[in-house]
């Protein structure tokens, strides 16, 4: 369960970095933070590392999805999530890595959950479930084709978008399957088969003994 707090953490630093850049206000606090207007971009590492503020309606990475498509793409990200949890919960002992790239997933996931299914009625632009993603992470690389689109720069992201992938990335390179341990009476019977299996030493020597009896 500890590795849940993986989960929080990555949670609430996606959302607490996308209120940041969109901006957001607490009305009874008379709070308001303007944040960044849209398309603004900021260099932070010359035009290698930029915030840009943009708003994603697809799927991550600025892949786009048809209205349906959406809708069922925030349905199987609630069911996933839950059943990452559950299994988080109650597998205990699972490998090290498979419990901390889950618990990764599970943040990512639950941070773009809430920008798709309640961004739009909270800041009144859409219905539930259709709610845009906010993306802001900029790399200037250079020029590639991916699923036939081609970019002049990564597409923007977010730190969800960034711990779905390590995630990923840590179950698939450091996560080993646990070979299945013989139960006790499974290792007595290992052991009984052993002890009865004859001795190379002692075949050697009923041989040997045979012979004399026959040459005599």
């Amino acid at each position: 369960m500890k590795v849940l707090y993986i989960s929080i953490a990555v949670f609430l630093t996606d959302q607490i970095s996308k209120l940041a850049v969109k901006g957001f206000s607490i009305p009874f606090l008379n709070f308001n933070w303007e944040g960044m207007h849209y398309g603004q971009s900021i260099n932070v590492l010359g035009e290698f590392f930029r915030i840009t503020y943009v708003e994603n309606p697809g799927m991550a990475f600025g892949f786009e999805v048809s209205v349906i498509q959406k809708l069922f793409l925030s349905l199987f990200t609630l069911v996933a999530a839950i059943a990452i949890f559950y299994y988080l919960y109650r597998s205990k002992d699972a490998g090290l890595a498979l419990r901390v790239g889950l618990a990764l997933i599970l943040g990512g996931a639950l941070g773009n959950l809430v920008d798709r299914t309640f961004y739009g009625v909270i800041f009144g632009y859409a219905p539930l479930f259709y709610g845009k993603v906010v993306d802001f992470l900029q790399f200037e690389f250079w020029d590639f084709t991916l699923f036939g689109h081609t970019y002049e720069t990564w597409p923007i992201f977010n730190f969800a978008d960034t711990a779905v992938s390590v995630g990923v990335g840590v179950i698939l390179v450091f996560h080993r399957e646990k070979k299945p341990e013989l139960a006790d009476s499974d290792k007595i019977t290992s052991d009984d088969k052993n002890n009865h299996s004859p001795q190379p030493d002692i075949l050697e020597n009923d041989e040997n003994s045979n012979r004399k009896k026959i040459s005599v």
